[in-house]
């Protein structure tokens, strides 16, 4: 592979993308706040860049992938931010789950430098993205997109075109929504069936095999039963896209009521210091009640 990528941010997604593009070949830069991260990726091959602006100068490709429209908005456009270093022929690629409105702002500052950006965030968790499994929905121009596909697919299983420029942000948002109801409804659900005489392997079995029944149901239900809270998903971003999902669907005259609820189930756990660790241990302060 000849063409240079460059990678921005290192977590719980990032060093899994980064991985399978170093895997299939793509010379490689990467970029995050802390070196520890990225001293496995250097050691396949990556080179580690002090700022965003280091790590893109070369890079025919520029991914990134943060916790939110903040860390974003530094990366890109703060000191020795990556978009001024970008060269003329790059594409942009924000993958991060962020707000639509960060997107729109940030297309027009690409294009004021007469560069493409696409939105394409991800669906998935650490697994898909060790694996290279990971689905990109994506918004912007069919030709940025035919051009980033061959570094999009050495992460991907699926790449979804949903039209312009914010697609990708709209439709990430409405799949965290529905997967942050989902846990934190199941979360008081298996506090019910814990406290109700019931066989717990049993009533769970009906669940995930049963209407319920999902891949994120079967995944949550094993770490909540077992408390073990690796982190898949972090319990503070499900909290933020609760948010930035509330926010846009304002904007369509959508009141996201099981939103606000879920999300201040996740804002209590934060409170009780579960913000860094996965996103089922939602479940842990319903247990202290």
């Amino acid at each position: 592979m000849s063409e240079n990528v460059a990678i921005l941010g290192l977590g719980t997604m990032g060093s899994g993308m980064a991985a399978n593009l170093l895997k299939v070949g793509f010379p490689l830069s990467v970029y995050n706040r802390t070196r520890t991260k990225a001293q496995p990726l250097i050691d396949a091959g990556a080179r580690i860049a002090s700022t965003p602006a280091e790590a893109v100068k070369d890079a025919s490709v520029i991914i990134s992938m943060l916790a939110d429209d903040v860390a974003s908005r530094e990366v890109w456009l703060g000191e020795n931010g990556a978009l001024a270093a970008a060269k003329k022929t790059a594409i942009l690629v924000e993958s991060s789950t962020v707000s639509p409105a960060w997107i729109a702002e940030l297309a027009k500052q690409a294009e004021q430098r007469g560069l493409d950006l696409l939105d394409a965030p991800v669906t998935g968790s650490r697994a898909q993205a060790e694996a290279g499994q990971l689905s990109f929905l994506v918004g912007g121009k069919d030709t940025t997109l035919e051009a980033a596909t061959p570094v999009l697919r050495a992460m991907s299983k699926e790449i979804v075109h949903l039209g312009p420029i914010g697609s990708g942000a709209k439709m990430k948002l409405i799949n965290n929504f529905l997967c942050g109801v989902q846990v934190a409804s199941f979360a008081e659900g298996l506090i019910w069936i814990e406290r109700s005489g019931l066989d717990r392997e049993k009533a769970l079995s009906i669940l995930k095999t049963g209407a319920p029944g999902s891949p994120l149901l079967g995944a949550i239900s094993a770490r909540m039963v077992s408390q073990n809270y690796t982190v898949n998903f972090l319990l503070k971003l499900m909290t933020k896209d609760l948010l930035y999902a509330q926010n846009e669907a304002e904007l369509s005259n959508v009141d996201l009521k099981t939103a606000e609820v879920a999300r201040s189930l996740f804002a209590a756990a934060i409170d009780q210091g579960f913000g860094d660790q996965d996103m089922s241990s939602v479940i842990e302060p319903l247990r202290k009640k």
